[in-house]
């Protein structure tokens, strides 16, 4: 699926890290070790994820998952990793609603005992969609589900998002108000704005996300709705499922306050984005899962509210996840993994998509769930 290795997600070294874990844990809970520690094949390349199990005669937990903020050494994806801040957002949508969301039970802020903040929750199990090969790929288990059970886990998955939006009183999540002035969506593309700068400095500038940015200018909503409390990284990718059913909504570093149709555009462009790349290499993919139309009647059907301007917002995801996809391979460069072509948006491994969405033509034709 990729030109290159997979990207390296980390610089630490693993025996170090349990042992620390193990040191740091007897502080926590006397007498109690952790075992078992291990770090998944598919760890992101954001923050990084440790499972681990605590041996102990009365532990809060018996199996344990821990988010670590990114390497500092790695070329890090984002600029910043706030732990106590995904950490609050936890114990807030888990308080305040009814999404399955692991109990979290302790957050370090200080960098010592593992080399940067990191918290600790309860491991679910269940299984998730992968990434890598895409689960829009032949060979796993929703790509051999029936339509029918493929459809029973996007209702769910749909649901997810509906019941989050509605449920928070957006007051209790004023620490994800990002800063700047105006409106929330304003404040959120502002925020991107700074990201891209920041993925750039001193390094090749990308025609395309510049290209895409004035774009939104001028798609930009007239009415651009109430804010809500956004999951962020809205994708099948961060559920973990029991049969179809969601189980555990994972990887809240990016929740902000935004429009409904922040997180909505993420969702349905994330799959977008793994069907195309399928399609690409000559498979089908799953061309009739997550479609557009679908998604958005379905969160209308369950909040009343009917989602509108999709066009700029599905613009919007395919722009935020070409900033991650120029770091990511500026990334790569770095370790001297790729060389840096003399076009740099074609590091972006959706520039042709990103491109078709600039010229208005991208949701055009059939089976595309306009």
């Amino acid at each position: 699926m990729a030109t290159a290795p997979r990207p390296r997600t980390t610089t630490r070294d693993p025996q170090e890290l349990a042992q620390r874990l193990t040191a740091w844990l007897a502080t926590r809970l006397p007498g109690a070790t952790a075992e078992n520690v291990t770090v998944p094949a598919s760890n992101g390349m954001s923050s990084e994820t440790l499972l681990f199990d605590i041996e102990h005669p009365e532990p809060p937990l018996r199996t344990c998952a821990l988010r670590l903020a990114a390497d500092p050494a790695a070329y890090t994806v984002f600029p910043v990793y706030d732990m106590p801040r995904q950490y609050r957002t936890m114990r807030l949508v888990a308080e305040r609603t009814d999404l399955p969301v692991p109990r979290v039970l302790w957050l370090e802020e200080d960098p010592g005992p593992l080399g940067a903040p990191f918290f600790v929750m309860e491991r679910i199990e269940g299984r998730v969609p992968p990434d890598v090969m895409p689960y829009t790929y032949e060979g796993n288990w929703l790509h051999a589900a029936s339509d029918e059970e493929r459809e029973r886990l996007e209702v769910a998955s749909t649901g997810l998002l509906a019941r989050l939006h509605d449920q928070v009183p957006l007051r209790e999540a004023d620490f994800l108000a990002l800063p700047g002035d105006g409106s929330p969506l304003r404040r959120h593309v502002a925020a991107q704005r700074v990201y891209y700068e920041w993925v750039v400095d001193g390094l090749s500038r990308s025609p395309l996300i510049e290209s895409a940015f004035d774009r939104l200018d001028h798609l930009w909503p007239r009415d651009e709705g109430e804010a809500v409390l956004n999951w962020g990284d809205a994708r099948i990718g961060n559920v973990i499922y029991d049969g179809f059913e969601p189980v555990a909504v994972l990887d809240w570093e990016m929740a902000a306050q935004a429009p409904r149709e922040v997180d909505l555009g993420w969702t349905v462009y994330l799959h977008r984005f793994f069907q195309d790349l399928t399609v690409s290499f000559g498979q089908s993919g799953l061309p009739d899962f997550l479609r557009r139309d679908r998604v958005e009647r379905r969160y209308a059907e369950l909040t009343g509210h009917v989602p509108r301007d999709m066009d700029f917002y599905t613009l919007y995801a395919a722009l935020r996840h070409a900033i991650v996809m120029l770091r990511v391979a500026y990334r790569q460069a770095h370790f001297g993994e790729v060389a840096v072509p003399p076009d740099p948006d074609a590091l972006i491994l959706h520039h042709s998509s990103l491109r078709a969405m600039l010229q208005g033509s991208y949701w055009e034709g059939p089976g595309v769930g306009r």
